[in-house]
């Protein structure tokens, strides 16, 4: 069999639903992941002044510190999770980023805490294109956004529970204890993940000789020049996280300029995340299966619609007085709409990659929306923001987000695009294989 044919055979597509522990383990999972990954948004204003943080250092150490190793190495990961044992290699993810998020609560200025930060996004970044790989080998395609949507779960439960651990245990343990707490969870969860079986058979012999990640990036490539609305899926979805990247100073936000105190405001964003986050996540995962069922464009057209309702809203809120009912239901606006993208995106991106590489292509996507999105929001506002308060601005948070919401409705026409292209490109892609 020659290398060509080999990377190009489809593996059966899944008929039945996912086995609900799996979805539970890993959904439990992405919440701790996120738990870690937001811990210095969610302690922003307890640590920033105790490390003597100017807004440009937290921008990189919540941006591109993070985000360049997290996305690049992840790119490897997803090639790594396409050729081997995936729950193992969870496993040892898990318990890397744990360790370092211990070793950040030893932190002691920039640099002490830019080192394991860094670090914890090599273990991190091997958990989605895993866990996505894991599930479309589990899930039927029509029942995939909503499996995507329950596993992004993690991601409103997590940040929400990261606030809340910050609003009621951050005054009393301080948050280096509570960053080696959430450490020590992590090493106990990891072990969970080698009981796990990996559903695909294991690899022929030559093929775990060949050149596997040459294999990879070539069938990446192709995917991407077949398909116009995985090119314009991945470019909506790094768009919107732009917006995203700027919302990590939220905390600090509430605080300077809308004169909350600490642990009031995130423990009230915490509770506001996680209702907002799991209802956009459901919203996301069936209106989003229900679309891919019964209308003409794909998922991402939902998506499209719903930041032209939200994006209005969410300029609205950021200059509303505090107290009046837009202002606390602007509060969950940005969550419910990033909580919503997760299912349409992910299962569309999904099932406009090859079976053989799924992972790999989950991998680059999630590169664009850190290194890119989340790189631009989280380094740029924080540029922005020291640059505003230089100049003068009377409320450069407030500035400085408004700014970077307006560059994210650009993924307004790229998800619109990529609901018109999507059915087309999926029908495409399964003549090819067949």
């Amino acid at each position: 069999m020659t290398e060509k044919t080999t990377a190009a055979a489809p593996a059966a597509r899944p008929t039945s639903g996912a086995p609900v522990g799996l979805l539970v383990l890993l959904t439990c999972t992405n919440a701790l992941n996120m738990i870690d990954r937001n811990l210095l948004s969610s302690f922003a204003n307890f640590l920033k002044p105790e490390l003597h943080l100017t807004d440009t250092q937290y921008g990189l150490l919540t941006g591109l510190v993070f985000l360049v190793f997290y996305a690049v190495a992840g790119l490897f990961m997803g090639m790594l999770a396409d050729l081997s044992h995936r729950p193992r290699l969870i496993a040892g993810a898990i318990a890397l980023w744990s360790l370092l998020t211990a070793a950040s609560g030893a932190a002691r200025g920039f640099v002490s805490l830019a080192i394991p930060r860094a670090l914890i996004g090599i273990g991190e970044s091997a958990l989605t294109p895993s866990a996505m790989s894991l599930l479309a080998d589990r899930v039927s395609r029509a029942r995939m956004g909503l499996a995507s949507a329950i596993y992004y779960m993690g991601v409103p439960i997590g940040t929400g529970a990261g606030l809340l651990i910050a609003g009621y245990l951050g005054p009393a343990l301080g948050w280096r204890n509570c960053f080696y707490v959430i450490g020590l969870a992590g090493m106990i969860l990891s072990v969970a993940f080698l009981f796990v079986r990996e559903p695909r058979p294991k690899r022929a012999a030559h093929l775990s000789k060949g050149p596997g990640v040459g294999v990879q990036l070539r069938l990446l490539g192709d995917a991407l020049k077949r398909s116009p609305a995985l090119v314009a899926t991945m470019a909506g979805g790094t768009a919107l996280h732009i917006a995203v990247g700027a919302a990590q100073f939220d905390q600090l936000w509430f605080v300077a300029e809308r004169g909350f105190e600490k642990g009031e405001i995130a423990r009230l964003a915490g509770y506001i995340t996680v209702v907002a986050g799991v209802a956009g996540n459901l919203f996301g995962g069936f209106i989003g299966d229900w679309w891919h069922r019964h209308m003409k464009t794909g998922r991402p057209m939902v998506l499209a619609l719903l930041m032209l309702v939200l994006v209005p809203l969410a300029f609205v809120y950021r200059l509303a007085p505090v107290g009046s009912p837009i202002f606390y239901i602007g509060m969950g606006i940005g969550v419910f709409q990033l909580a919503a993208f997760y299912g349409p995106t992910f299962s569309t991106v999904q099932s406009l990659a090859p079976d053989s590489a799924r992972a790999t292509v989950t991998a680059f996507y999630i590169l664009c929306l850190n290194v890119i999105g989340l790189g631009i929001g989280n380094t740029g506002a924080g540029w922005a923001i020291d640059h505003f308060r230089a100049a003068g601005v009377d409320q450069p948070y407030t500035a400085s987000v408004l700014v970077f919401i307006g560059i994210s409705a650009l993924a307004i026409p790229a998800f619109f695009l990529a609901g018109r292209w999507s059915k087309r490109d999926v029908e495409r892609n399964d003549a090819a294989a067949a």
